[in-house]
């Protein structure tokens, strides 16, 4: 999963109205009809609405030409950003806060999931005797990319058990295949990652769970709140420029979770690339299941979402604590709250 010094201050928003037909326009057209998107690990669940958006022709409803760069984890994608060659970054929401620490303002406009869906598990092979968190000192941790959501997440559970960071040693395996691969072969001792490798790999009996967020009530469990995961979010200066081609992405991405909010489980598979079901369709239906109540059902930011990320950050990195964060910047409701009263599946 894979997240200049701008400009602060409340984005310019266009009005948005439907077109007479059943698709979702902008009222404005777009500043810019081309959108570089970055991801990290396109094919998880964690951004399947970025995905459907894309193979259902909702940006391009939307009169945009949108091209998604793939990366290897989240904290890859952003840098993407910050380096000028993505405009807007599908990935976690805490890197929003972490940008803005650095004085760098990036701001989150629509929400894709309400969970972070992410899974930290153990390996039976090198851990047959694992008993608590503490057993991982001195071990290897895979995650997606290193400063991603995966090991954030195995971050604060570490900290929550009076370990840190530097107690492990995290390494990037990616979000497919080679994740799966670098746990059988004994390459790492746990995994922080996501479905679909989270729920192949507890079918083959190969690891054993420690963390789980992947339903709302392990998620409050875990971090003791709300806590925002996938969205789509740019730098300020991006948005205060293209305030219409931000509500066109905001559209599609909202009718892609409303799709998904009544989408078989045949649809879906019948959607996404034959490469996201890992060679087992059965198992990816299974994932779903596991993962569809994560998926944000509107793309709004639930209202104790952000200081629940601020809070978790500040649990385990120096580099968050005593910083001046200001939330109301790395997030807003309203390109959604104009979608919702327009866009129609």
């Amino acid at each position: 999963m894979q997240r200049r010094t701008f400009l602060a201050g409340s984005a310019a928003l266009a009005g948005a109205t439907l077109a007479a037909s059943p698709l979702a326009f902008a009222q404005g057209k777009p500043e810019t009809t081309k959108v570089a998107i970055a991801v990290g690990g396109k094919n998880l669940f964690y951004y399947l609405p970025l995905t459907i958006a894309e193979r259902r022709n909702y940006f391009k409803d939307e009169g945009l030409e949108v091209e998604i760069s793939d990366f290897a984890g989240g904290s890859q994608a952003l840098k993407a950003a910050v380096g000028g060659s993505a405009d807007v970054v599908s990935g976690a929401f805490e890197h929003t806060l972490l940008l803005q620490a650095q004085k760098q303002m990036f701001r989150e406009f629509v929400l894709q999931g309400r969970a972070p869906q992410i899974v930290l598990a153990v390996s039976k092979k090198t851990m047959p005797n694992y008993k608590s968190i503490a057993d991982l000192k001195g071990k290897k941790i895979g995650v997606t990319a290193p400063g991603s959501s995966t090991s954030i997440m195995a971050s604060f559970v570490l900290a929550k058990a009076g370990l840190s960071a530097k107690d492990v040693a995290f390494i990037g395996v990616g979000a497919g295949a080679g994740a799966i691969a670098a746990l059988q072969s004994g390459q790492i001792d746990a995994i922080a990652n996501l479905d679909p490798v989270m729920t192949k790999l507890e079918r083959t009996g190969e690891i054993r769970v420690v963390s789980d967020t992947r339903t709302l009530a392990d998620t409050r469990s875990v971090f003791g709140g709300n806590m925002p995961a996938g969205c789509l979010y740019a730098s300020q200066s991006f948005i205060t420029k293209n305030p219409n081609t931000t509500q066109a992405l905001t559209n599609a991405m909202v009718r892609a979770l409303k799709w998904l909010q009544a989408s078989t489980g045949s649809e879906l598979i019948n959607t996404v690339p034959e490469g996201y079901l890992l060679g087992d369709r059965a198992v990816y239906l299974d994932a779903w299941q596991h993962v569809k109540e994560a998926m944000s059902p509107d793309g709004l930011m639930p209202a104790d979402g952000p200081a629940t990320s601020l809070k978790t950050l500040q649990a385990f990195d120096p580099n968050m604590q005593g910083k001046p964060i200001d939330l109301s910047k790395a997030w807003t409701n309203d390109f959604v709250k104009k979608a919702l009263s327009t866009v129609k599946v």
